[in-house]
């Protein structure tokens, strides 16, 4: 009988459980899609319309499409594929199948709006709006935690064999790709192709980061407890205390953690200043904050 009432809480939390986990799958799905089909837009309309390039595979893709008149569709499937295969154990397996449905989709819709060109005679619409529609596409997918596979996978292993960090390693891979479309570029259009890998990257972060960002607050002071009693009254906010000493005095110090939006951060810093002048705080960056403690 036990066993049978364990078994049958077991089935009602499963069948709980799962319409929120399909549910949130759709909407990673759906997500996909749009910014597969946004970033798609902003290379096809905008990217070639104005006869600038690109960063990474999909870059090479816009050069063999200039050089060779292959459609950017085909090699930026074949080329993206190959990547996968090369790399598919540095990936997780959630993060695996969405990049597969990422290099297919994309791929489909550079195929669908291949032929979908906005005109114009002022080459900084092409920069400002292909960067910032192909930065809010790569930014949702992103989001999501899938992967855009191409030089990603290849930065990837160029941290794991040579540990340089990710984010110099795509800077790189770029770069080498911005450097190769010289060969059918001007070197204007490179030119702006770099302010529009910039804008993209801008957008990303946004994308990724959300509208409101937050920040990570480290105070140490002789009064901790007055500051921790100020945080929570006039910011609102709950504080962490940790235990440190500093290593020239051997002195034990309680240690303040706070995290705040950053609309908060000013303010802080003027309570802070007011409570207790010689507080030592460091303001760092966070990038996503995650459980039901922050409110």
């Amino acid at each position: 009988m036990r066993n049978r009432k364990k078994r049958n809480n077991f089935d009602k939390r499963r069948l709980a459980f799962s319409p929120r986990l399909t549910q949130q799958t759709l909407i990673n799905i759906a997500t996909v899609i749009i910014g597969s089909f946004l970033f798609a837009i902003g290379v096809n309309s905008f990217m070639i319309a104005g006869n600038l390039g690109e960063g990474g595979v999909t870059g090479l893709a816009i050069i063999l499409y200039y050089a060779f008149d292959i459609s950017p569709a085909l090699s930026n499937f074949v080329l993206n594929s190959i990547l996968l295969v090369i790399g598919f154990k540095f990936l997780s397996k959630r993060a695996m199948y969405y990049t597969i449905v990422v290099v297919f989709l994309t791929s489909f819709f550079l195929w669908l709006t291949e032929t979908w060109r906005i005109e114009t005679d002022e080459i900084l619409i092409n920069t400002v709006f292909g960067g910032t529609l192909v930065g809010l596409g790569i930014g949702l997918i992103i989001r999501i935690g899938a992967t855009t596979a191409g030089t990603t996978i290849l930065a990837r292993l160029v941290n794991k064999y040579m540990d340089i960090n990710v984010s110099y390693a795509l800077m790189f891979f770029d770069l080498v790709v911005i450097t190769i479309g010289l060969t059918v570029m001007t070197l204007e259009q490179v030119l702006l192709t770099v302010i529009a890998l910039y804008i993209a990257m801008k957008v990303m972060d946004f994308i990724i980061e959300g509208m409101n960002p937050k920040k990570a607050i480290t105070i140490i002071s002789d009064h901790p407890d007055r500051l921790g009693k100020m945080i929570n009254s006039e910011i609102r906010r709950g504080v962490t205390i940790m235990n440190g000493r500093g290593f020239y005095t051997q002195e034990d110090k309680d240690i303040l953690y706070v995290i705040i939006n950053k609309s908060q951060l000013t303010r802080l810093k003027r309570l802070i200043r007011r409570y207790d002048e010689d507080a030592f705080v460091v303001v760092h960056d966070v990038n996503s904050v995650l459980g039901n403690y922050f409110i």
